[in-house]
C-alpha cells in the first residue's frame, strides 16, 4: 500500500509551502491578522487595497488550509470574524524573515515602527523570538 502523500509538483517543502501562500496576497492577509485585523471590512481596508473578490478567495484557501478560522459574530447578513490557528501564527516568523530581507536589500522599504500613520508593512516585533524572549527573561 502507499502511503506517501501526493504533491502537485515535488515533496520540496519550499513548493508546497508556495502552493498554499505564495501568491500576491495570501501572506499580506496573513500580516494584518498579525496586527489584529479580524473582519472582513478592516482586511480590505489595507494599504496594498486587495480587490474584494480575491480578500474572499485567499480567506478561502487560508480556511481551508487551516491557517485561518472563520467564526460568525452577525447572523443577518452572516458576518465573519477571522483569526489565525496556530499554524497561521507560526508564519509570522516568516515574515519577519521577509521583513529583514527586505530591510536589508530593498532600500527604502519599512517596518511597522517606521510606516506612516495607518501604513502597516511588517509583522510586529511581538512575534519575534527576539521579542519573546526578552519578554520571558
Amino acid at each position: 500500500m502507499d502511503t506517501a502523500k501526493r504533491f502537485a509538483r515535488s515533496a520540496c517543502a519550499i513548493a508546497n509551502s508556495l502552493d498554499i501562500v505564495g501568491d500576491k496576497w495570501s501572506l499580506l492577509v496573513v500580516r494584518d491578522l498579525l496586527h489584529g485585523k479580524r473582519t472582513y471590512g478592516e482586511l480590505a481596508r489595507s494599504p496594498e487595497r486587495i480587490p474584494t473578490n480575491l480578500l474572499a478567495d485567499r480567506l478561502e484557501r487560508l480556511v481551508s488550509a487551516g491557517i485561518v478560522t472563520r467564526t460568525p459574530y452577525q447572523q443577518r447578513p452572516v458576518r465573519y470574524a477571522y483569526t489565525l490557528t496556530p499554524k497561521g501564527r507560526a508564519l509570522g516568523d516568516v515574515l519577519l524573515a521577509f521583513v529583514r530581507w527586505g530591510k536589508q536589500y530593498i532600500p527604502g522599504t519599512l517596518t511597522l515602527k517606521q510606516a506612516p500613520a495607518g501604513g502597516e508593512v511588517a509583522a510586529p516585533a511581538a512575534n519575534s523570538r527576539r521579542a519573546r524572549a526578552k519578554r520571558a527573561g
